[in-house]
């Protein structure tokens, strides 16, 4: 299987705006989610895909690969679509580009689904780790993922699902980690729905795949980073660093 990275990387970030461009040790966030994408050597190609002059040069300018956006998008998938539509590739993996913790382990789990006779019918998978501490919990800024019996996603939300209304119940309460792996079909077809309800109430991407029917296999990982949405994160990105 032919397989590339893409690092959706918009620098308008709602609320984080600059957010790729922020120091962290002595790289930009940016360049460790690109640096430590390229070190897991799973990858055909790894490319920023940005609708940023600043993002670009900053890629490029040291030594990695980089393509500006032609078009405004609504989402990240949206545009890495636009990226990979002339690419002959048989699966995409989107690192959203404030994931400066990036690491091989989780990467190679979402590829390894798509290998052999159990994977001939997947069309999406994602990642996700087990959350303990409560106030993440109920951060509406982590989103959280509930999954049926066979890891597959029932839904993603900002709220805190499950309820905890029984408490001789001890839920299991999972953060979805922002990165997936598509066949590249299914990525275009995303591109071609509209945008679906609850992606808008919620604004997270992925519910476009369950509104429209299409299943996605969660992962655990015991992945640990820090995403990069506040400049908290960025705080608490540096002390883990």
């Amino acid at each position: 299987m032919n397989k590339v990275a893409l690092i959706p990387a918009r620098y308008a970030a709602t609320r984080f705006p600059a957010k790729l461009m922020q120091l962290l040790g002595d790289k930009t966030v940016i360049r460790h989610t690109y640096d430590n994408t390229i070190a897991t050597r799973l990858f055909d190609s790894v490319i920023v895909v940005t609708d940023s002059d600043i993002i670009y040069d900053e890629i490029v300018s040291h030594g990695g690969k980089a393509i500006k956006s032609t078009k405004e998008h609504e989402s990240g998938s949206d545009r890495i679509a636009e990226a990979v539509a002339a690419m002959e590739v048989d699966i995409v993996v989107n690192v959203q580009g404030d994931e400066p913790f990036v690491q091989k382990e989780p990467l190679q789990k979402l590829l390894t689904l798509f290998e052999g006779e159990a994977g001939k019918h997947l069309q999406v998978a994602s990642l996700m780790q087990i959350m303990t501490d409560p106030q993440l919990i109920e951060d509406p800024n982590y989103v959280k993922v509930a999954v049926n019996q066979n890891m597959e996603a029932l839904l993603f939300s900002r709220s805190v699902i499950p309820y905890h209304r029984d408490k001789k119940e001890a839920p299991i309460y999972y953060e979805h980690i922002g990165v997936y792996a598509f066949r590249k079909q299914a990525l275009m077809n995303f591109t071609s729905w509209p945008i679906t309800p609850l992606e808008a109430a919620e604004k997270i991407e992925c519910l476009r795949y369950l509104e429209n029917g299409l299943s996605i296999k969660m992962v655990v990982t015991e992945y640990m980073g820090v995403e990069i949405d506040t400049p908290e994160d960025l705080i608490r990105a540096a002390k883990l660093l």
